[in-house]
């Protein structure tokens, strides 16, 4: 009752002019002026920035028009004239009120999206960070963490893979504490630390609303990181989890920073696993047809966890056919696969193998 109240002590405001307009019109049959019409139109604007709604203003231009109707029996070229008159200005004030909107619509688009670029770049004051934060529905005062999806094609702001999985994960959790977005092309969710399965969900329907391109799409995931500038580690912990997987060829569906740790640790000394890869895998050149063929079925053996048949199977050969690549890499190297002394050797060097794209790029 209150905001009716409150229109109602402003409706006089926003109808200044009105009713004074349709006398003038209903006894000359003119139409507006477009000094008038830019009138309805401000006047329009104001109450959107007022917060008033349009529906119930609306009405109060139509109790105005039926209050200010001429009495008595009046030609029909005049009541045309009037009721036209009242479309014009009901039209002008509502095109002033829309534009208003849009207007406070894109300035609370870039607002946030000026917000998401902070948050996700680190380059505001974290105390302010923090406080625009609490308007998006982060506190940023807990631990985060930042899930990515990397799909076939860009996804965009607003485009149909976004909303859809903005909706799919906004109507299964609390939306006051998830912020969902796109930057660079990539489906972004921030989640409390603590709530790992938000961000599985998320990397489900991103695979969902991605259809048959879902085979190509990667999702990762930050370590949960705590204050302002935790958001931004467990974002960067995300990004160098994708990179890192495009370079390892690793599959999903799902790849946590967390368990590719170790990755990192062998790049660092780039040299050492340049000596490593050369001295351990660089006989295997001598083979015939190279050493790719080789080099795969050590990465299908490691990679089935040293099950002969299950890596025959992801390479499309016979056990006895891989049992006998395996003696050739033995032969060749001197290092035997299925010796657990060995394996590791091997298995960190055929990850170096693949960190430095060789043999594809010369060591």
């Amino acid at each position: 009752m209150g905001d009716q109240h409150d229109i109602h002590d402003d409706s006089e405001h926003y109808l200044d002019g009105f009713t004074r307009t349709l006398a003038e019109v209903s006894a000359t049959g003119r139409r507006l002026t477009r000094e008038e019409l830019k009138a309805r139109r401000t006047l329009g604007e104001q109450a959107a920035d007022a917060g008033h709604g349009l529906r119930a203003l609306v009405v109060a231009h139509l109790a105005a028009t039926r209050a200010a109707w001429p009495a008595g029996p009046g030609s029909a070229e005049s009541s045309l004239a009037t009721l036209a008159a009242v479309e014009q200005a009901i039209d002008a004030f509502a095109e002033g009120y829309e534009r208003a909107q849009r207007l406070t619509v894109r300035r609370e688009e870039a607002a946030r999206r000026e917000f998401i670029d902070d948050l996700l770049y680190g380059r505001s004051d974290l105390g302010r960070l923090a406080e625009r934060a609490e308007r998006f529905g982060l506190r940023l005062s807990r631990a985060h963490a930042v899930a990515v999806a990397e799909g076939p094609s860009v996804y965009v702001e607003g485009g149909p893979v976004a909303r859809r999985v903005e909706a799919a994960v906004l109507a299964r959790f609390d939306s006051r504490s998830i912020l969902l977005t796109t930057k660079n092309g990539r489906l972004i969710c921030v989640a409390p630390g603590d709530e790992d399965e938000i961000l599985l969900y998320f990397a489900k329907h991103a695979y969902a609303a991605t259809g048959a391109a879902g085979a190509a799409l990667r999702v990762a995931i930050g370590r949960p990181q705590h204050g302002a500038g935790g958001v931004v580690q467990s974002y960067e912990e995300a990004l160098a989890a994708l990179e890192m997987a495009a370079r390892l060829d690793l599959a999903g569906p799902v790849l946590r920073a967390s368990d590719l740790l170790v990755y990192p640790v062998l790049a660092r000394d780039r040299q050492a696993l340049v000596d490593l890869v050369s001295h351990t895998l660089g006989p295997l050149t001598k083979a015939r047809g190279g050493a790719v063929p080789l080099l795969d079925t050590l990465g299908a053996y490691f990679d089935s966890g040293c099950v002969a048949a299950e890596a025959a199977r992801r390479l499309s050969l016979s056990v006895r056919a891989l049992t006998y690549r395996l003696e050739r890499i033995h032969q060749l190297t001197g290092a035997d696969p299925s010796d657990p002394t060995h394996r590791y050797m091997l298995q960190t060097a055929v990850i170096g193998a693949r960190l430095l794209n060789w043999p594809n790029r010369p060591l």
